[in-house]
């Protein structure tokens, strides 16, 4: 499990996550790479959460694969390689989807449970988008458009808790409490969403600066990091240091925070 949470704003989109690695065999590892700059020079990136890998290839490997080949790197697949002129945001998500899926996870005799959420600007486009492509064992529907190019706010996805709590206003067993408290089975699924409509904590509108969105994301996933480590009830599976990358029109992909495993100090001119 993890936490992922993209704030889409006017000027561009905040993509954040912890770093806690969740494998098939139920090891948690503390210094996973979510986030993915999915295409040298481009306004592309992605991030996951489910499963850390495909078989014996972890995803932030694989999305690296995937980045040789949207950027032409890759000779045994030139006709992946995107064209900044006209390339868009489905193309990519769809080219997510046949990579990690139809060529890795459908291969893998383990099943993977895999959401991977993809976000940037088409060629030539005002506004970003955000698509989402979930791999579900045997079953990975078409890539899913969750933002166009005028939706704006907050998602989030993995470790909902915390999340839901604070934005929507309760708890994953809200419905379990009202039954308990005498409002009819029938009844409680309209109830839960007349409730989340009223209690919904408005964080984020379209014209914020990119500053206040990053400082944003950043402040929801350190909340999910310290509810889950002190909520008794939950599985420790979130954690680790909060990675932030921003993706805008003219800049591009940037990280804003990230953990090196090679210090860049150690590494200059290799």
């Amino acid at each position: 499990m993890t936490i992922i949470v993209s704030v889409k704003i006017n000027d561009g989109v905040v993509m954040a996550a912890d770093s806690a690695g969740s494998m098939g065999s139920g090891q948690v590892y503390a210094h996973a790479n979510k986030i993915a700059n999915l295409c040298h020079g481009m306004p592309l990136g992605a991030m996951s959460t489910g499963t850390g890998g495909i078989g014996n290839e972890s995803v932030e490997t694989l999305l690296k694969d995937l980045r040789r080949r949207f950027s032409g790197l890759d000779p045994a697949h030139a006709d992946w390689k995107l064209d900044p002129e006209t390339y868009t945001v489905a193309q990519a998500a769809e080219r997510l989807r046949a990579f990690l899926f139809e060529e890795k996870s459908e291969a893998c005799p383990d099943p993977t449970n895999l959401q991977l959420r993809l976000c940037g600007y088409s060629a030539g486009r005002p506004l970003a988008e955000v698509w989402e492509v979930n791999i579900a064992g045997p079953t990975c529907s078409p890539p899913r458009q969750i933002m166009d190019e005028s939706s704006f706010g907050v998602l989030w996805d993995g470790q909902y808790e915390a999340l839901n709590r604070l934005i929507l206003g309760a708890g994953f067993n809200i419905g379990e409490a009202l039954v308990r408290h005498g409002v009819p089975a029938a009844s409680v699924g309209d109830l839960q969403a007349g409730l989340a409509k009223d209690l919904y904590a408005t964080l984020a509108v379209p014209a914020m600066p990119i500053q206040d969105a990053i400082d944003l994301a950043r402040f929801l996933v350190e909340t999910t990091i310290g509810f889950i480590r002190f909520a008794v009830f939950l599985p420790k599976s979130v954690g680790g240091a909060v990675q932030i990358a921003v993706i805008t029109k003219h800049e591009g992909f940037q990280w804003v925070q990230r953990k090196e495993a090679y210090p860049s100090s150690l590494n200059k001119g290799s």
